[in-house]
């Protein structure tokens, strides 16, 4: 048995950590690679790799690497070839035409995700967070990189739990929520699996809220950060995100055992999924539910104390999850009480019971105050009349709204270009549609 006490004198306190991190990830790229690079050189990915020091790898491989861990990589497959992931991926299947064993991949997205998650711990290329961990990929993005249904990622996500993974990551979304995966991810959570999820970026044709499956109660959505530990503005935000995680700036595996510049909360998502499989890894005895626990108990809390729509309840701490010691929990704390801090109105109030008042001299009105029941006829038609005057200009009022609004609705109908199929691949916050650029900016 390792001696723990001994393990933890190499660990600085978290605060520290994160501001030592941050310095040693401002001088790893002073000279990175600008927008429109070409890809970067294999001999110089490893030292590209500012997440393994913001996140403190070295010190959490102290206590875990991932091994006998296998996480679901829902997406467009996984290059099974990239030097950084030989074997590291198992066959796994495929959702678009049923071609691949999931161990290939066109689109190069599916690739980068598993990488950050189990890419191999050697002198070259993409580390990921837990590098003993083993990849079970299965396709469901087609070449443009889109699915055409949420069905298609329900299959997936009841394929993947039926054989015995511990974790699932879908670094994808849409808009629109599907009751058919909303059902599939229950099912997941019935056997015991951790589901994480991207919140998704801004763009022009896909809303603002979080995206689904990230919004579904109980799965950890996960926004991104800068460099820097502040909030990246691409990322979508809501009382949804649970955690936050790198996810700009960051050198992936790619097409053609090559590499490229990335940015996108679907590059977040693995950084915490790997660190739900260092937890299972870890503590094999442990539910989902204290697995998601030990996530957001020990995460680094940014931004608005508490849970908040950019951070969720912060920062996803490695280092923290394997080491400190956390309550257990019965059940998964997502699907518990709301969390606070989330932003937006606050709930209205419920009306109080009316109480006539004993005192008619508080009623403030010209003259002698009147008791209800004395009131005259001529003053009950006036109010009536009074009353009725108002609820028609209420009336013509809420009528000049609604044309308004039709009037709006219309003119987006009208203007908006048609778009079929979820995104999977993460675009700049500009983008407006068409086939997914390569992935480096």
């Amino acid at each position: 048995m390792r001696d723990r006490t001994a393990e933890r004198r190499f660990v600085l306190p978290r605060t520290r950590r994160r501001l030592l991190a941050g310095l040693l990830a401002t001088l790893t790229f002073a000279g990175t690679v600008v927008p429109g690079a070409a890809p970067a050189a294999a001999d110089t990915v490893r030292d590209q790799q500012w997440q393994l020091s913001f996140l403190q790898a070295t010190s959490a491989w102290q206590y875990s690497t991932g091994r006998g861990v296998t996480v679901a990589v829902i997406d467009s497959g996984v290059d099974a070839t990239h030097p950084d992931l030989v074997g590291q991926v198992l066959p796994g299947t495929d959702f678009v035409d049923g071609t691949t064993d999931g161990r290939t991949d066109v689109v190069g997205h599916g690739t980068a995700v598993a990488a950050f998650i189990a890419g191999r711990n050697d002198e070259d290329g993409v580390v990921g967070l837990a590098p003993r961990t083993k990849i079970l990929p299965i396709r469901v993005l087609d070449p443009r990189n889109e699915y055409d249904s949420a069905a298609t990622i329900a299959k997936a996500v009841r394929w993947a739990v039926d054989r015995g993974v511990e974790v699932i990551n879908l670094s994808l979304g849409s808009a629109d929520t599907a009751k058919v995966l909303s059902d599939a991810i229950a099912y997941a959570f019935s056997k015991d699996v951790v589901v994480v999820a991207c919140d998704g970026n801004l763009s022009n044709d896909r809303g603002a809220k979080v995206w689904h499956p990230a919004r579904e109660p109980g799965v950890v959505a996960v926004s991104g950060v800068l460099r820097t530990g502040g909030f990246w503005t691409g990322s979508l935000q809501g009382p949804e995100t649970v955690l936050a995680a790198p996810s700009t700036e960051l050198t992936a595996a790619g097409l053609d055992h090559g590499y490229w510049r990335v940015q996108g909360t679907s590059f977040g998502a693995p950084m915490v999924s790997a660190t739900a499989a260092l937890i299972r890894s870890r503590y094999p005895d442990l539910t989902a539910a204290n697995v998601v626990n030990r996530l957001i108990s020990t995460a680094d809390d940014e931004g608005t104390p508490g849970r908040d729509s950019q951070y969720g309840f912060g920062i996803v701490d490695p280092v923290g999850a394997l080491s400190e010691p956390v309550p257990a929990v019965n059940r998964n704390p997502l699907l518990s009480s709301p969390a606070t801090n989330q932003g937006g109105s606050a709930p209205s109030a419920s009306p109080a019971p009316t109480v006539p008042s004993a005192d008619h001299s508080a009623v403030k009105a010209p003259g002698p105050a009147v008791p209800a029941a004395e009131s005259s006829e001529p003053a009950l038609a006036s109010r009536i009349s009074a009353l009725r005057s108002r609820a028609l200009v209420f009336g013509w009022a809420i009528a000049a709204a609604l044309i308004l609004g039709l009037a709006t609705v219309g003119f987006v109908l009208v203007n908006q270009r048609p778009r079929t199929g979820r995104r999977g691949w993460d675009l700049p916050p500009d983008d407006r549609g068409g086939p997914p650029p390569p992935p480096h900016w």
